[in-house]
């Protein structure tokens, strides 16, 4: 075999050094500079623990990927949206119990690594860090040849924040009569798209844009809530639709679903796939990206903020004791 470099095998190693110096040198501060020892640039960042307002801070991490939506991206050639859908992922998890996210990674992996589309992709991730006051600090690109197609990419995100634990929201605060409200989404989020992408195969590149619409970010919308102490629970909405609510409720409970009005592009996918009710609430999000549990005293300034925050306010329904020998919580549609 005649010489051949990690160059000829088709890894770029100058490439990727050449990206970090650019994320590096293109921003000059980033939130919580202060607690950021160390971060893009080594073999591991370096992050200052200050919680002394905090009388028991527990840390909480989340982990997520972008899904099959990521095959939209590769095939439109953007890749801003999707980096905000990694953030919004792991972010609205993280919030869910009351932490607010403290810091940020992203691993990126693609068969050749193009400068143009990482800088996009980071780009994004950077701002969508930076509208939630986490620090992006740190991640890893990788060139995998032969493990992805040309143009294939795929990313995973990484986030840790903290929570004082007499202050975590969660099931324990939830009590039978509270009220459930949901937060509008900005569409189809990063979820379903393994079907998503079938619903619409023929007609892709008109749907393109609803498509891409990435996920909200909620987490400031909820720290205020929760600062105010008017949260009991948070449920995010994602992959599995309402059935990601019972995770917040206690045992023994349920809420029976009120009916909303859909957005247009989920009756579209709804007469398209001639799927039942019960099967969109189990698959989509449906126009809720988040839901919230509280009292039925605090439905007003909830509601208040929530349109404060640019979202509108969907009433799902109320905690109720559950019907039958059921011990579980659940959903009843």
């Amino acid at each position: 075999m005649s010489k051949m470099s990690y160059r000829d095998a088709g890894v770029d190693v100058e490439a990727g050094d050449q990206l970090v110096d650019w994320l590096v040198e293109s921003k000059a501060t980033s939130p919580r500079a202060d607690q950021v020892v160390s971060g893009i640039g080594g073999f591991a960042a370096v992050f200052r623990a200050q919680f002394q307002h905090m009388k028991k801070p527990c840390l909480v991490a989340a982990t997520d990927g972008i899904g099959t939506k990521i095959l939209l991206a590769a095939h439109a050639r953007r890749y801003r949206e999707v980096a905000q859908d990694l953030v919004a992922m792991c972010v609205n998890d993280l919030v869910c119990s009351g932490a607010e996210p403290l810091f940020f990674l992203d691993y990126y992996a693609t068969s050749k690594l193009e400068p143009s589309a990482a800088k996009e992709f980071l780009t994004g991730v950077r701002a969508a860090c930076d509208s939630v006051n986490c620090a992006l600090i740190g991640g890893e690109t990788a060139e995998m040849p032969g493990v992805y197609k040309p143009g294939d990419f795929d990313a995973a995100g990484f986030s840790v924040g903290v929570v004082d634990e007499d202050l975590m929201l969660g099931p324990s605060r939830v009590a039978i009569g509270d009220h459930v409200i949901g937060v509008s989404s900005s569409g189809f989020h990063s979820n379903g798209f393994s079907l998503l992408r079938r619903v619409f195969e023929e007609d892709l590149d008109e749907w393109l844009e609803v498509l891409l619409t990435p996920t909200a970010l909620y987490v400031n919308l909820v720290l205020e809530l929760s600062k105010l102490k008017r949260l009991k629970a948070v449920a995010h909405i994602t992959g599995g639709g309402m059935e990601n609510l019972p995770r917040v409720l206690p045992q023994g409970t349920e809420v029976k679903l009120i009916d909303w009005a859909w957005p247009e592009a989920f009756i579209e996918v709804q007469e398209r796939a001639s799927l039942t009710r019960e099967e969109m609430l189990k698959t989509l999000n449906c126009g809720v990206g988040l839901a919230l549990v509280c009292a039925g005293n605090e439905v007003a300034a909830v509601e208040a903020t929530i349109s404060k925050f640019g979202h509108r306010a969907i009433l799902l329904g109320r905690v109720e004791k559950s019907q039958g020998e059921a011990t579980e919580a659940r959903v009843v549609y």
